[in-house]
């Protein structure tokens, strides 16, 4: 059981992912990199909701502002990927920064109800600015980076844009931060007591995973040669906060376990029936009753309990 604690699992899931090339087709290779875009958009908004105990509803905000902001750089200034991608998600970062001023006054349910409202807000200047963002036609023909010109090598130029987040991710969420986050996740009243500024502290979780959010809505965006005001509509919140809850908001890979699980299923199911909402719903129903905890919180928990179970010396 100790040597399975010990292991870097991280890197064995990266070092794993980058063999997809070599063992599977193109169509893998796709799902593959959607997969990782995802997982980082769900580890991002788990930030909030795992680990700070913030209900959001509004996280497709900061995915459409960096999709839209990497690509409008990218096609109206000419500006190289790179740069436009950190833009976007500076971008992201600074919208978040304002909605999270005024969310964070709020609390619980009056929380996630105003950043759905900020995030339809977005939606709505996305869907009507046809003069900027193209209106409900989107933004097509967004170009693809040169040096990225063949699927494989842009896969893994996302796994690598995603592996360096993560690692920041966990390395912040391993901190005295990130450790305060959780103490406030628990009780804000008694870290308010001991003299933490929560509020403060609940902001910059909300900018830092807008960042992260606008990052991989900028990834998609290239990712799909295209953007639309779907990107930050109010379902593809909903989508990703699935797939942290599926995965298991406790654990800190739980969330892009679930983005694969996800969106492994769906490729499953809707490739032999129509009526994939209804084995989501299925799966929900199932997953809030037989694992509170998501997959990997139940794994976790599993291996735990027969840890100690195993006798001393083993």
């Amino acid at each position: 059981m100790a040597v399975m604690q010990r292991l870097p699992w991280g890197l064995l899931a990266l070092a794993a992912a980058g063999l997809l090339p070599f063992v599977g087709s193109r169509f893998y290779l796709y799902l593959g990199t959607d997969i990782a875009i995802m997982a980082l958009f769900a580890v991002s908004l788990n930030l909030l909701l795992g680990y700070t105990g913030l209900v959001s509803f509004g996280q497709a905000a900061y995915f459409g502002i960096g999709a839209y902001a990497c690509a409008l750089l990218m096609m109206q200034a000419s500006v190289p990927f790179i740069l436009s991608l950190l833009a976007g998600g500076l971008l992201a970062g600074a919208a978040a920064l304002l909605f999270g001023y005024f969310c964070i006054r709020l609390t619980q349910i009056y929380f996630a109800m105003l950043t759905l409202a900020f995030a339809q807000i977005v939606w709505a200047a996305a869907f009507k600015w046809n003069s900027l963002t193209g209106g409900d036609t989107g933004l097509t023909g967004v170009p693809f980076p040169a040096f990225l010109d063949s699927p494989a090598r842009f896969y893994y130029f996302t796994l690598g844009v995603v592996g360096i987040s993560l690692a920041f991710l966990r390395r912040v969420v391993g901190s005295p931060f990130g450790r305060m986050l959780m103490t406030i996740r628990e009780n804000p009243e008694r870290a308010e007591f001991i003299g933490v500024h929560v509020r403060w502290y609940e902001l910059a979780a909300f900018v830092l995973a807008g960042f992260f959010s606008g990052v991989a809505g900028g990834l998609f965006g290239i990712f799909n040669h295209s953007v639309f005001p779907d990107f930050s509509y109010w379902t593809k919140s909903a989508e990703v906060l699935i797939m942290t809850i599926l995965g298991g908001m406790y654990t800190f890979f739980g969330p892009a376990v679930g983005a694969g699980i996800l969106l492994f299923l769906n490729m499953l199911v809707t490739s032999y029936t129509e009526y994939w909402p209804l084995v989501l719903g299925v799966i929900l129903a199932a997953l809030l009753f037989l694992f509170p905890g998501g997959v990997l919180g139940f794994l976790e928990a599993h291996l735990l309990r027969r840890g100690h179970r195993e006798p001393r010396g083993t």
